[in-house]
């Protein structure tokens, strides 16, 4: 229990208004406004519905044109979305000193 209070406090300290911050853990960052956690689920809902539009008797072109370019094009969108209303990025292993 404590580490999830501890996590918290690290989320809800945000005088910038970051919309991602930086993973506690690792590289990367998580979601810690409701504009953030939409951006993520809008990214969930896109890649799915582009899922949806292939099947068994798609052709290669077809999977490469509807579900891989579209997907690769979001999650760069994705990233840019990141480094432009988040923390900086690095490498973090625990809570900032």
């Amino acid at each position: 229990m404590r580490i999830i209070k501890t996590y918290l406090e690290y989320v809800k300290d945000n005088p910038e208004g970051y919309w991602f911050k930086r993973k506690l853990f690792g590289w990367g960052w998580t979601p810690v406004t409701w504009q953030g956690w939409l951006i993520i689920l809008v990214y969930i809902g896109l890649v799915l519905a582009f899922a949806f539009t292939i099947d068994e008797s798609s052709s290669d072109s077809e999977v490469v044109f509807t579900f891989i370019l579209p997907v690769v094009l979001l999650t760069i969108t994705l990233i840019r979305i990141g480094y432009k209303k988040g923390e900086k990025p690095k490498w973090q292993w625990g809570l900032p000193k």
